[in-house]
């Protein structure tokens, strides 16, 4: 995999990442089994237990997120 040197913008939106980065990384976390939604219809997303693993071993502290 190439990438290119110029510089991808990574917007924060509040206290998140916004823009076209913030969609990848949820398209893949989704497809990773890392995020889900009760169901499809649900607004929000939560961690899965495989998520918390693997959020973790990327040293990401999890305590910080409110439930």
């Amino acid at each position: 995999m190439s990438y290119s040197s110029e510089k991808k913008p990574a917007k924060l939106c509040y206290e998140h990442i916004g823009g076209k980065l913030g969609s990848l990384l949820l398209e893949q976390f989704v497809l990773k089994g890392w995020l889900a939604k009760e169901t499809a219809g649900d607004k929000n997303f939560y961690i899965t237990d495989k998520g918390i693993a693997e959020f973790t071993k990327l040293g990401v502290d999890l305590s910080q997120i409110k439930s």
